[in-house]
């Protein structure tokens, strides 16, 4: 433990409810959830105007909707969360070469290691000028904790909420904890606090008068330990600058459970190629391929396959994946997939057999590609061009004549677009064709610093590089204005 409150948690506050209100005006103090659209969705985030209503992270989507049926709900856009924790991240490495980041929008940071002074006032000014620099450079607010140690920094940032600071002065922490449940102590999770609750410990200041050895005889030694000594505000756990991944992973979930094989495979191959690129982009390599298969009742299976070498050949992944996948009874339907790599390395060893396997698959697979579209397979190519594009709610767009917008929401071959900039006043809303040929995808604006003030038009002052056209798409005429606001 520290004598002064040098370590410091930053956590963003409804991060990215947060960033869509701010790219949005007309969200700003509305309820706002973000997260999976579909029947089958989870709540990524909601705003804290959306929680009012009982609204909260991890909630079935479903759940949401029947709680708050008029919150705006918006499809993630990880692109414009990444660029704002990339900018939350570098002010924080300003103040601190020890920072250890959790997720994009929570961080710990040790301002010892940056020369801070170890004096309550002069951490609290560092606090409070991280607080002004996060608004002025992003447009979100976070809160800010501070105390001798990772878990009562944690703590004390999450009774910041929302836009606050608080200091946990050293000598306090036991004051501090001890009415709060034993929920609020990392690692103890619903299983723990049941178990605890039927031995009559439900606060913080009964599991310290407990007694280690009563926790231990409980949970186990190192289980039981370390919770004695986190009940009594021990926590000697450094600020890691490096954390190292042990796995990386991608799953997806299906509004409608699959019962073809086929589709099953091909979907299995798809996120085989998206896990490769996170690994890749992440500079490793992995040893072990582990696919993950949640059936329609629930029942979840693991398969894994531990390769000769660590590799991020997307070939030998995906010829795992599916080997992996012959192991697995799909036939009930299945409502999750998931395929993951762990047993990481910096490095690769290349697997020549399974790359020549995949090269003669792939040869043959054009043979009969070929063959088939010399057969007439042309106008099944025609008819995948066809088919209308999917504009899924805070999708955001341009359009030729009227400039950035963002997806309100689509259906029965319309799509309604709300175009608005983060610097403008709210936008108007217009509907067209799905498949309108002077609307197209966008990219996210800059949340601040895009127009002069006073400029209030819903026209970007720069407008965003966007996605080209796809060759063959075809549309109606110019959208029609349906309502303006």
């Amino acid at each position: 433990m520290r004598p002064a409150p040098t370590i410091l948690h930053l956590d963003m506050d409804a991060f990215f409810a947060a960033a869509e209100q701010a790219a949005k005006p007309s969200l700003r103090g509305k309820p706002v959830v973000v997260g999976g659209i579909g029947a089958r969705g989870v709540v990524s985030t909601a705003s804290y105007e959306a929680r009012v209503f009982g609204v909260r992270s991890a909630m079935p989507t479903a759940q949401a909707r029947r709680l708050c049926p008029n919150a705006a709900y918006l499809s993630p856009r990880f692109t414009l969360y990444r660029h704002v924790s990339e900018v939350v991240m570098e002010l924080l490495h300003a103040l601190s070469p020890l920072v250890e980041p959790l997720s994009l929008d929570e961080a710990f940071v040790d301002l010892e290691a940056g020369g801070v002074p170890a004096e309550t006032a002069a951490v609290r000014a560092v606090g409070e000028r991280l607080r002004c620099d996060i608004r002025s450079a992003t447009g979100l607010t976070g809160s800010v904790g501070l105390a001798g140690a990772k878990m009562l920094a944690k703590i004390a940032s999450e009774a910041a909420k929302p836009d606050g600071l608080v200091v946990i002065e050293p000598g306090t922490e036991r004051e501090l904890l001890g009415p709060m449940t034993v929920r609020t102590l990392p690692g103890v999770g619903p299983a723990t606090a049941e178990t605890l609750r039927r031995a009559g410990i439900h606060t913080v200041a009964e599991t310290a008068e407990a007694g280690e050895a009563e926790l231990v005889r409980l949970l186990g030694k190192a289980h039981g330990a370390g919770l004695y000594a986190m009940a009594l505000g021990q926590d000697d756990r450094p600020v890691v600058a490096e954390r190292d991944a042990k796995s990386i992973s991608v799953e997806d979930t299906f509004e409608v459970d699959l019962t073809d094989r086929t589709r099953v495979r091909s979907e299995v191959l798809r996120l085989a190629d998206r896990c490769v690129q996170r690994l890749r982009a992440a500079g490793r390599s992995g040893r072990t391929v582990v696919i993950k298969v949640r059936n329609y009742d629930f029942s979840t299976l693991t398969r894994s396959e531990t390769l000769r070498g660590p590799t991020d050949d997307p070939a030998v992944i995906r010829e795992a994946a599916v080997r992996l996948l012959e192991m697995v009874d799909t036939t009930g339907g299945v409502r999750l997939l998931g395929v993951g790599v762990s047993g990481l390395a910096d490095f690769t060893q290349e697997d020549l057999f399974a790359q020549l396997a995949t090269e003669r698959e792939a040869a043959e697979t054009a043979t009969a590609a070929a063959a088939e579209q010399a057969a007439g397979g042309t106008e099944q190519a025609g008819a995948e061009e066809e088919r209308p594009r999917r504009w899924h709610p805070g999708l955001d767009v341009v359009h030729d004549e009227y400039g950035a917008g963002w997806v309100q929401g689509s259906g029965v071959g319309r799509v309604t677009v709300r175009f608005e900039t983060p610097w403008s006043a709210p936008g108007r809303v217009r509907t067209f064709a799905v498949e309108d040929p002077a609307l197209r995808p966008g990219e996210p604006l800059p949340l601040v610093g895009g127009a002069p003030a006073g400029d209030q038009s819903s026209e970007p002052a720069i407008l965003p590089k966007f996605l080209s056209r796809e060759a063959g798409d075809t549309g109606s005429e110019v959208g029609e204005e349906i309502s303006s606001r």
